[in-house]
């Protein structure tokens, strides 16, 4: 697992926030809440598959007051729409005693794993492109789709998902792999930012490497792991 929590019996719990994004005078980037929340689900659903589990119950925790409670919902709701879930249920809680100045927003998600078969022959990608602040919005086609990730999973394409945040995708790759030192090449920038996980690491199967380049489009990229005798050159 990534940044999930395990809580035994197969659940799962992921979380991410947004702040001084949304509709507020003082708010770095200006989007309407929904988007602000869409993104904020976008990663922690991401986490659930990165856990291979499901969501079966959705908080909002919402800082912004109880005029965008609403909106938050919705946003939630696009990214279960999107990814072809069912709508678990959303609850959560309302800052109401105090006006804040900026938007603030966080997503929670309770997940229950499901199995998933082992293959013997499989390959890293990378799957988006690395965008961060107004590049989310300006450039959403070029953002690792939900949708066609679920499909991918389905099929059988997809053995496994790594979100890529901030640190960016060489970081992300470590991590999943287990090495703080292993070197890799890849055809986007493996430092820059992926902010709301706009890029994100997939393990696929070699049999459907084709498959999975038709499903998922341009934005698909291989990685390359660089022998340690070659960084010695």
């Amino acid at each position: 697992m990534r940044n999930a929590i395990a809580l035994g019996d197969g659940f799962v719990v992921t979380t991410d926030n947004s702040g001084g994004i949304g509709e507020k005078l003082h708010d770095i980037v200006a989007v309407p809440d929904q988007v602000t929340a869409y993104f904020a689900a976008r990663v922690a659903l991401l986490e659930q598959w990165a856990a291979h589990a499901e969501p079966v119950s959705i908080l909002i925790h919402n800082f912004t007051g109880p005029g965008s409670w609403d909106a938050y919902v919705a946003g939630v709701e696009d990214v279960l729409r999107e990814s072809n879930l069912d709508s678990p249920e959303i609850t959560g809680s309302t800052e109401t005693n105090m006006q804040l100045m900026q938007s603030a927003v966080a997503v929670t998600m309770i997940g229950k794993r499901r199995l998933v078969e082992d293959a013997d022959e499989l390959e890293w990608y990378v799957y988006g492109m690395p965008l961060v602040g107004n590049e989310v919005l300006e450039r959403r086609d070029e953002i690792a789709s939900l949708r066609l990730i679920k499909e991918a999973m389905e099929g059988g394409v997809v053995r496994k998902i790594w979100p890529v945040g901030s640190k960016g995708i060489l970081v992300e790759y470590r991590r999943v792999r287990g090495n703080p030192h292993i070197e890799m090449e890849t055809d986007v920038d493996m430092y820059a930012s992926a902010g709301p996980s706009t890029s994100v690491l997939l393990e696929i199967d070699v049999h459907n490497i084709e498959k999975a380049r038709q499903l998922l489009g341009r934005h698909l990229y291989k990685i390359t792991e660089i022998d340690s005798f070659r960084n010695d050159l």
